[in-house]
């Protein structure tokens, strides 16, 4: 494997895994030389279902079928593989030409109908050809995504000192949690970029990170900015607006210098965070909201957080 592997890579497309279904053991060993020769993985089946009655779906790029084989037909067959793993692509081909058999191919799935003659392997290497073209973009596609998460990362912070190297490590330990978390230091010492490593590195971070400075609004507009309201609820408040909590579902949402938050603000968080849902002002309905809290301050903290009480971040000295 992994030889066709490298064989793939040096004529310049990825590899795509072929499953191979037709009850003509010629045309299966046609196939399977011709693209193995490609630098691709193929498997062979000469029946609709293996003896073992099941089918490695997901483990296949592509799979090409017959449509009329004993037992079940091709078109069965690919009516099958979209439901088990609809992203994958499929082929079918067949001998006896219908424009009922290749209605009924799309209809259940199969992306393309070729016919059985002195050209199918033509008309099949331009369907392993653009298999292979989707699979070298959705490749370099997952390689920028992984790019844009290292440069907005745990690779965004510098630092080799044991200090650091010791947040590092509390980082890589908290960030898979679900528990909510306190960043504490002086103002300037990165405690957002800390915020957003662990953001990165959890299984938040396809959602958004949204961030507040909960020291730059007064309580009111706090209040609006965090739940959100509703039209009518105050002067200028002129249509339906959604909080930041609502706005971060899913994801992680940052308060900054929490510290800085009066005491009747925190009362409110503190249910927010208690029960999961969230009541914009001017509503009597309250919205369930699924979001990670990191918060930050620049205090001194004179009592230690009760261990598991996460909703104590909201207390201050």
């Amino acid at each position: 494997m992994q030889a066709t592997k490298i064989a793939a890579k040096e004529a310049g497309r990825e590899m795509v895994h072929i499953l191979v279904v037709d009850d003509e053991k010629s045309i299966c060993e046609l196939l399977e030389i011709t693209f193995r020769k490609e630098g691709h993985r193929v498997e062979i089946a000469n029946s609709v279902r293996p003896p073992d009655g099941s089918w490695k779906v997901p483990l296949y790029d592509m799979i090409i079928s017959d449509v009329r084989m004993p037992g079940e037909t091709g078109v069965e067959t690919a009516a099958l593989r979209a439901r088990g793993c609809p992203r994958r692509l499929f082929r079918a081909d067949h001998g006896v030409p219908t424009l009922e058999t290749a209605i009924a191919a799309a209809n259940e799935g199969a992306n393309r109908y070729v016919i059985k003659d002195h050209d199918l392997v033509a008309q099949l290497r331009v369907a392993v050809h653009e298999v292979a073209e989707k699979l070298k973009w959705k490749n370099e596609a997952g390689y920028l995504r992984r790019e844009l998460r290292r440069l907005t990362g745990l690779d965004n912070i510098i630092g080799q000192s044991p200090n650091m190297r010791a947040i590092f490590d509390l980082i890589q330990t908290v960030a898979p949690q679900t528990s909510r978390v306190l960043i504490t230091g002086e103002s300037g010492t990165g405690k957002e970029l800390v915020a957003r490593a662990i953001h990165e590195n959890s299984a938040r971070s396809h959602a958004p990170f949204i961030t507040i400075n909960c020291g730059a609004f007064p309580e009111t507009l706090l209040e609006s900015e965090l739940f959100g309201y509703t039209k009518g609820a105050f002067t200028g408040a002129n249509e339906n607006r959604r909080g930041l909590f609502q706005a971060a579902h899913g994801g992680t949402l940052f308060l900054d210098e929490i510290g800085n938050m009066d005491q009747a603000m925190q009362v409110k968080l503190y249910r927010v965070l208690q029960e999961g849902k969230v009541r914009p002002l001017g509503s009597t309905e309250e919205l369930d909201v699924d979001v990670r809290v990191i918060a930050a301050t620049n205090r001194i903290w004179r009592r230690p957080l009760p261990p598991g009480s996460s909703a104590k971040i909201c207390s201050t000295a």
